[in-house]
């Protein structure tokens, strides 16, 4: 049964984090330091948006953690390919689908609890926003957890050294990165660079969440974020399944 074989999975690699204490909450330190040193220099500043300060930071910052954290989370599979996990579990009945989805819920769950030790921290330090808001903001760091960790390990499992693999997911997350407005909104950019912002997806997914924490729900920019997060996550499923099909992974 697909449900039982994800929860075995899924058990597998949650005992593995769980044994890894330091590595739960490295994973949230460089959003934190953004949080505490970034986030007062922008006090008072016109951002060119709704909300204050922390409205637009933190949005940009649970977004950031989503993207670097579930990007390389595909490292683990090539440590798996070096020591035999990977041919030992070639040879399970459990479904490939389930061996993709125990890995990237197990990975969602992790980065969702980052964001909420990141949204207390900024709570302490001035954030104001609704229950709603926040809410959404933790489902689209899942949503975009399972779609980028999907595409990471199957990258992972076509290249055959991390030295393959580090640069690749790094060409690919720093543009996604400075041409989404994590930091700061895109509006305040020159025209042509707030334009070329608009071909990248997760550009959609930060004005969702933004506009979640100042309370619209129901505007465009929510009606955007969740279809290209639903879009991309169905993408990045079907590639990484089909990859671990492949692989026999």
């Amino acid at each position: 049964m697909l449900t039982h074989d994800i929860a075995l999975v899924f058990e597998r690699y949650a005992r593995q984090t769980l044994r890894s204490k330091f590595q739960m909450l490295f994973g949230v330190l460089m959003p934190l330091l953004y949080l505490l040193f970034f986030g007062p220099l922008l006090t008072g500043l016109p951002l060119g948006s709704a909300g204050d300060s922390w409205q637009v930071l933190v949005p940009g910052l649970l977004l950031q953690l989503g993207l670097f954290g579930a990007s390389f989370s595909g490292f683990a599979v090539i440590v798996e390919k070096q020591t035999g996990v990977v041919e030992r579990m070639r040879v399970t009945p459990v479904s490939r689908l389930a061996l993709l989805l125990g890995r990237v819920l197990r990975d969602a769950a992790v980065l969702v609890l980052q964001a909420v030790l990141l949204v207390l921290a900024a709570l302490l330090m001035g954030l104001r926003a609704p229950l709603g808001g926040i809410l959404i903001g933790f489902a689209f760091v899942a949503v975009l957890a399972v779609a980028l960790a999907s595409l990471s390990y199957a990258l992972a499992l076509r290249v055959s050294k991390p030295q393959e693999f580090g640069p690749v997911v790094n060409a690919l997350s720093m543009p996604s990165m400075l041409l989404s407005g994590l930091m700061l909104p895109m509006a305040l950019a020159p025209a042509w660079l707030d334009a070329l912002s608009h071909l990248m997806p997760f550009r959609y997914l930060v004005d969702a969440v933004r506009a979640g924490y100042v309370g619209d729900y129901t505007g465009t920019a929510m009606l955007y974020g969740v279809l290209v997060a639903a879009a991309f996550a169905a993408l990045g499923v079907t590639v990484g399944t089909r990859v671990f099909r492949r692989a026999g992974a």
